[in-house]
């Protein structure tokens, strides 16, 4: 089965190309490369991705609907869709609005245009985020809660996303599955989330920002348990005659919600160093916690996830120090 998982060089598109490869699928990446963190990282990503001889790699931006559009008349045999390529971050969206507006609501867009012709398309799935909930203040949040008081403009555009899937889902059919994930972290690791932040700055003896003064949870996720989570539902393709239109909304979490001062606990024994504190106050665009309800995602494709913070954790650490030779 052909697979194109867009955001190939990516933390989650690097883990869930991989585990599609390892599994015998054929895979087509796509990925701009661009430089909001080190391309450095994503070329070694790239890198590994490329030794299984199933893997082809077109570097492209997944808004350029021209470039889309015609590296899927080339791959017309795609069955399936993982659509994870978007710019990331809700601090950064304060500082550059535009790219966010761009890349995944543009993005998003483009390869839906480019992928409703495929003839042998079977099911779109694409990355939202934990973020859609906003000021909601109930938790655990369900995909049934309201998402209609985004906190951030990169939480508007996923929400724009979701609704730009479900346009199409029902004016065309596309078999459609929308993943809010829940601040993912584990090996080969954006640079700019908590994990990869805190452990570069505890080893280099730098205080390491802590906001809302640490009053702070967060539902952290390992990236195994959450590429399981994308191939199994990619895996459970809509096709309930009574869903219409064939569009599904899931909750990808680890289920429990972690206070982030017991996080930087645990990642001060792995690193066997104590961690400078700097308190600051509640940064704008950030919720004050994140907790995910995953029922709908464990029925309908047996989402489980089981690695807790005192398991993923060391994990992470022994990359970051294998990679970087610290």
């Amino acid at each position: 089965m052909k697979v194109l998982v867009t955001g190939a060089a990516g933390f989650i598109g690097y883990h869930t190309a991989a585990t599609l490869l390892a599994r015998g699928d054929e895979v087509v990446g796509i990925d701009d490369l661009n430089a909001y963190y080190e391309v450095s990282l994503k070329e070694a990503r790239l890198a590994r991705l490329r030794e299984h001889p199933g893997f082809t790699f077109e570097r492209m931006d997944v808004a350029d609907a021209e470039a889309v559009a015609a590296m899927l008349a080339r791959h017309r045999d795609v069955v399936r869709i993982v659509h994870l390529a978007a710019q990331a971050g809700v601090r950064y969206s304060l500082v550059n609005p535009f790219s966010y507006a761009r890349a995944n609501v543009g993005g998003v867009l483009a390869l839906l245009e480019a992928a409703r012709r495929l003839p042998a398309l079977e099911h779109f799935v694409f990355a939202s985020s934990s973020s859609v909930y906003g000021l909601n203040t109930t938790v655990p949040f369900s995909v049934g809660d309201r998402t209609d008081a985004p906190a951030s403009f990169y939480a508007a555009t996923k929400k724009a996303t979701e609704g730009t899937a479900h346009v199409y889902a029902h004016l065309y059919g596309v078999p459609t599955s929308g993943l809010r994930f829940f601040t993912v972290y584990g090996p080969w690791g954006r640079p700019d989330m908590a994990a990869f932040l805190f452990t570069r700055k505890i080893l280099a003896g730098e205080p390491i920002p802590v906001f809302n003064h640490g009053e702070m949870r967060r539902d952290f996720t390992y990236i195994d348990d959450i590429v399981a989570g994308v191939i199994g539902c990619l895996d459970a393709v809509p096709f309930d005659a009574a869903l219409v239109p064939p569009f599904r909304i899931y909750n990808l979490g680890n289920n429990r919600t972690e206070r982030l001062l017991d996080f930087i606990a645990v990642l001060e024994q792995a690193l066997g160093r104590k961690a400078n504190l700097d308190f600051k106050p509640m940064q704008p665009g950030d919720i004050q916690e994140t907790y995910a309800d995953i029922r709908e995602s464990k029925r309908d494709f047996g989402f489980e996830p089981r690695t807790t913070i005192g398991e993923g954790i060391p994990r992470f650490v022994a990359w970051y120090k294998e990679f970087y030779g610290v």
